[in-house]
């Protein structure tokens, strides 16, 4: 009985987590697109953020052809 009731309650706060019981972005559809493009956004920004951090965002210095700024013939 006590597993039972147990479950219970984890399953009801997984589920209430979850966005299932109260609603994550608005009924209004011109509000809920705000919404999400703006969540959208928001992931967009964390890749470019990721990259930065790991300094992946810059050129190699392995690669074959050297970039070096000046003018090339």
């Amino acid at each position: 009985m006590r597993r039972m009731l147990l479950a219970i309650a984890a399953s009801a706060f997984i589920l209430s987590q979850s966005g299932c019981f109260i609603n994550m972005y608005s009924s209004d559809p011109n509000r809920r697109m705000s919404q999400l493009l703006n969540q959208s956004e928001d992931l967009r920004q964390i890749e470019l953020e990721w990259e930065r951090i790991w300094l992946s965002d810059m050129p190699s210095h392995l690669t074959p052809e050297r970039v070096h700024g000046g003018l090339m013939p």
